[in-house]
């Protein structure tokens, strides 16, 4: 049988993601923390206890202690986890750099027992949308057409339907956004290579960006997304996802026709027709 991983599309460079990671700076990994943040307040509204959890991420020194008992595994293709092990597993902000987000949530899945947990944080479409409109309007005026650099993320709705496809239960998403600001471009870039964030897909350009590019795009950026401050507005959209391992203690939706009483009773009006 062939893992999901097997006929995926490499959209990722996973080595060049790996060599990213192991130079990334812990007091840059904000966002991780953020992320923390994001599921213990989730399971803060979880009435129910978990005593086997398992943490898929890619910085393992951000989760530890955070859940207790939590068994932590890296994010790799095919993820180190047993099937029916976990009531809670985690995909803690790396499903954005997975070449098939959907095996991944069937892998996690698979791990979960009957009315488990999974919490899947990951970044979303609107994240650095002012740094892709600059850089993209910046390539087209000075080198004539676009490149690949910024991964492309999942909307919302696009992201609550692979926890469907992952056959899980009442799915939903929802999400966070978070606001950071730059002295300028080189700043942002910076920073995002100190969080392991850098440009890793597969079909990347393999030279320096041209220096005119970079300050064509630092005064688009400046124009039309900058603080009355002067520094430069950096967006991070962190969509959460959340879904239940099917068992028949959760509820269910009553089949079509089944009520015992009628809409307009319920709301005290009178009903009438609508008109042809």
């Amino acid at each position: 049988m062939k893992l999901p991983s097997d006929t995926a599309p490499s959209l990722f460079d996973r080595r060049a993601l790996a060599r990213h990671r192991a130079r990334a700076q812990d007091e840059a990994l904000f966002l991780h923390r953020a992320a923390i943040d994001e599921v213990q307040d989730r399971l803060s509204m979880v009435n129910k206890s978990f005593s086997a959890p398992a943490v898929v991420t890619p910085f393992p020194q951000i989760w530890e202690g955070e859940l207790p008992a939590a068994r932590i595994i890296s994010d790799d293709e095919v993820l180190d986890l047993q099937p029916g092990a976990h009531d809670l597993v985690v995909h803690a902000l790396a499903l954005h750099w997975a070449n098939d987000p959907v095996g991944q949530l069937i892998q996690c899945h698979r791990a979960l027992k009957p009315d488990g947990l999974l919490l899947a944080i990951s970044l979303g479409g609107e994240t650095l949308h002012e740094l892709r409109a600059a850089l993209g309007q910046a390539e087209i005026e000075i080198a004539g057409g676009l490149s690949p650099r910024i991964a492309p993320m999942a909307e919302l709705r696009d992201m609550g339907a692979l926890l469907q496809r992952a056959g899980l239960a009442l799915p939903v998403a929802d999400k966070a956004t978070l606001s950071a600001e730059y002295r300028d471009l080189i700043h942002l870039m910076h920073d995002l290579r100190a969080m392991g964030e850098a440009n890793a897909l597969s079909d990347r350009l393999k030279y320096p960006t041209r220096r005119a590019v970079i300050r064509r795009a630092q005064e688009i950026y400046a124009a039309h997304f900058s603080t009355p401050g002067g520094r430069l507005r950096a967006t991070y959209e962190l969509i959460c996802l959340t879904g239940w391992s099917p068992d028949e203690s959760q509820p269910k939706p009553l089949r079509p026709g089944s009520a015992q009483m009628r809409l307009a009773d319920a709301l005290g009006t009178d009903e009438g027709k609508l008109p042809d």
